[in-house]
């Protein structure tokens, strides 16, 4: 993990409202470079809810195959704002896999 990362993800887990901003909008541009970390960091945050949703914005925001899973898997969160940005991840990420995911997802809801 890169000092860029640390920096940014010290900054994300801040009290301070702008801090946490500032880290987010750091590691925006970079997220695709950060992929992994950015996975393993959602999957090991169990009790921050903000930070939640930023780390699934981001890993969306990366447009990489590797955030499949977890978009994917969030899908069926209980958690409607998890389920959001797994929704508007899949949908940047706009690969054949994606769109069979959202449309298997919307097909299911409207039978449902």
């Amino acid at each position: 993990m890169d000092r860029v990362f640390r920096d940014a993800m010290r900054q994300m887990r801040s009290h301070s409202p702008q801090r946490q901003e500032d880290g987010f909008h750091a590691l925006l541009p970079a997220a695709s470079e950060h992929i992994d970390a950015l996975i393993a960091e959602f999957r090991a945050e169990r009790h921050d809810h903000g930070l939640r949703c930023w780390l699934l914005e981001l890993i969306g925001a990366a447009r990489s195959d590797k955030g499949l899973p977890v978009l994917a898997d969030q899908l069926d969160s209980s958690d409607e704002a998890l389920r959001g940005w797994a929704e508007h991840g899949l949908r940047l990420l706009d690969t054949k896999e994606a769109r069979r995911i959202l449309w298997e997802k919307s097909a299911s809801r409207r039978e449902g």
